[in-house]
């Protein structure tokens, strides 16, 4: 690559993404001499509000845009699913190891309804588990998120009191608990207090060996979150929406894990800068046909086939 065709692109969003973005980032600049890609790991939110403001050549978000911010944005963005990965309850109970959660009881730790880890319908789910008569300290997200999207969109499809309450958004109104900035904030605040309850995506509870619960499916089995639980999710979607705006929490199926979401790259259709423009195309291409395979290390799930070779086309579509 030429001097005259050296880019930096700048990027912002998405912390879920942040281990996988990493990688591909420093891979992509590595074999594209001259080409430098910033990304600050802010937030969904603050992702959404820097590109839709033109603050930044792309954004990554975990939760779908909204029609409203999608026509209020200067400019036109198009979701790119670029990985998919899974939201898993991370705990901190001094001497337990394995904790079930359902849905509904999720919800109501979250509503503040249930605050001992020795509720009884905590035990009922985990008989002979030897939970202690220990306060739930319930953490989430201090900053605009999708991880707190793909949480609360899952809490709003098992309970309707979550739905008809504080109801699905990257920054709801919480009922309760302390607020951590990013999937490290909660990841670090589960690990420093006893009796702590958060959500984090997987690699953040593998990479920081927190440990976390399985959840109760729609099909009724307690899974725990894994690339293959994500996968089977998925699968689930029949009709992948032209616009690629699709939820896949609380999937049909016996091995589809119900936290699972895709996650997107927001682009713009028309770069204000046609050379950036041609380097954010070339790099998310090479994300889907090259960088794909190497997701399953850092426990996301890759695109299926199917999705891929229609990302693929929306791609070239760009300008």
């Amino acid at each position: 690559m030429t001097a005259a065709q050296a880019q930096k692109l700048t990027g912002a969003g998405s912390t879920f993404d942040y281990p996988i973005f990493s990688k591909w980032f420093a891979e992509y600049a590595a074999a594209h001499p001259g080409v430098s890609i910033n990304y600050q790991s802010i937030g969904s939110g603050g992702g959404i509000k820097q590109v839709t403001a033109g603050l930044v050549d792309f954004g990554a978000s975990d939760g779908p845009m909204t029609d409203e911010q999608l026509a209020a944005s200067k400019v036109k963005l198009v979701h790119i699913p670029v990985v998919l990965g899974a939201v898993v309850p991370v705990f901190n109970v001094p001497g337990v190891q394995d904790v079930k959660f359902s849905g509904d009881v999720l919800s109501d730790i979250y509503l503040g309804k249930i605050t001992q880890w020795n509720d009884p319908r905590i035990e009922k789910d985990n008989p002979g588990a030897h939970l202690p008569d220990q306060k739930i300290i319930v953490v989430h997200r201090s900053d605009g998120s999708g991880t707190t999207y793909i949480f609360t969109d899952y809490l709003s499809k098992v309970n309707s009191d979550w739905a008809l309450g504080p109801g699905k958004g990257a920054s709801p109104s919480w009922p309760c608990g302390v607020g951590g900035k990013g999937n490290e904030g909660v990841a670090g605040l589960v690990r420093q207090l006893p009796g702590a309850i958060g959500y984090v995506e997987l690699i953040y509870a593998l990479q920081n060996h927190i440990t976390f619960g399985a959840v109760k499916n729609s099909a009724g089995n307690y899974l725990k979150g894994s690339i293959g639980g994500v996968t089977e999710a998925a699968a689930t979607v029949k009709q992948m929406p032209a616009d690629f705006r699709v939820s896949i929490t609380n999937a049909p199926g016996k091995d589809a894990y119900p936290i699972s979401s895709f996650s997107w790259i927001l682009a713009p259709v028309k770069a204000t800068d046609a050379a950036k423009g041609k380097v954010l195309k070339d790099l998310l291409n090479w994300v889907v046909t090259s960088g794909e395979s190497e997701v399953s290390a850092l426990s996301y799930a890759p695109l299926p086939k199917t999705v891929a070779d229609k990302v693929l086309k929306s791609i070239y579509t760009l300008q």
